[in-house]
């Protein structure tokens, strides 16, 4: 039973480490913009997309591709903000909800008539096979996503303390009336981060591609999961969505281990219920602005 709960705490760090790349994304684009990004899911679908058409067509490992997949994710990201958001950035929290409800829906049904509803999977050779770690056994692609998640996370808050777009975004975050106050291009800014958001979507997309199934309506389960997360770690939190992340994804895999397979979400959903129980504001809450 030991080994049993040791393996299954191992497979869900490695899971979580990807759910809390794609919270770090919804929470970016909400800490900055107070935006919830119903189109996050569709837009790790189009990560996977990608990565899987790169390697049928052109044999380009899934990992070589996310160079490819920020890019694409990130204009498309920044063209949503700049051509959908944007004009309606003074409307009610709902119609930018419902606008991006929308978009969803689009690339979905898009990516439906393109490729259609069948599951596509990628068979890698030499991603086969586990590394041991001691008793416990590490599935390689699951493995190696869980150490690019946690690489471009640990980029990603880099990026945000220590370099100027990094500090313009924390600003604007704050405060956007002061932020342009002190010269801070806040349109410009908001339109960046819904990038920077997007492609953390595609590139998570992208990671778990080689273990996970490409189809138009994957990115529900991470959609569902990234909200979770994010309000388990906290609306706006950097290092919530990355806590909330590590303990779903274990509280995933011991659901999966320990209970029946119609019961394997219950630990994740009571974990969130209880969350919201004893605090509202989330393990990592920020005081949000009005």
């Amino acid at each position: 039973m030991l080994l049993l709960v040791g393996q299954a705490a191992v497979t869900g760090l490695l899971t979580g480490a990807v759910y809390a790349l794609v919270a770090v994304g919804l929470t970016l684009i909400f800490g900055v913009m107070r935006v919830v990004n119903f189109a996050h899911g569709a837009l790790l679908m189009l990560g996977m997309y990608t990565a899987y058409w790169l390697f049928v067509l052109w044999g380009v490992p899934p990992y070589l591709a996310l160079p490819v997949v920020f890019v694409l994710l990130f204009l498309l990201g920044a063209g949503i903000q700049r051509g959908l958001l944007q004009p309606i950035a003074g409307a009610p929290q709902h119609t930018q909800l419902l606008l991006t409800l929308g978009v969803m829906l689009i690339l979905e049904n898009l990516a439906l008539f393109l490729w259609s509803p069948d599951f596509r999977t990628l068979r890698i050779a030499w991603l086969e096979g586990a590394v041991p770690l001691g008793p416990l056994l590490l599935n390689k692609p699951r493995l190696i996503a869980c150490v690019g998640a946690v690489t471009l996370t640990a980029a990603l808050y880099l990026f945000l303390a220590f370099t100027e777009p990094g500090r313009a975004i924390r600003a604007t975050a704050q405060d956007p009336v002061g932020a342009a106050l002190v010269g801070v291009d806040v349109a410009r800014i908001n339109t960046f981060t819904f990038g920077l958001g997007a492609a953390c979507a595609g590139m998570a997309g992208a990671l778990i591609t080689p273990y996970l199934y490409t189809a138009p309506h994957v990115g529900h389960v991470f959609l569902l999961y990234g909200f979770v997360v994010v309000v388990l770690g906290g609306l706006g939190s950097f290092t919530g969505a990355l806590a909330g992340g590590l303990l779903i994804g274990v509280g995933e895999a011991l659901g999966a281990a320990l209970l029946p397979g119609s019961l394997k979400e219950l630990v994740v959903y009571g974990i969130f219920i209880l969350a919201l129980l004893f605090r509202p504001t989330g393990l990592f809450g920020v005081r949000q602005r009005g």
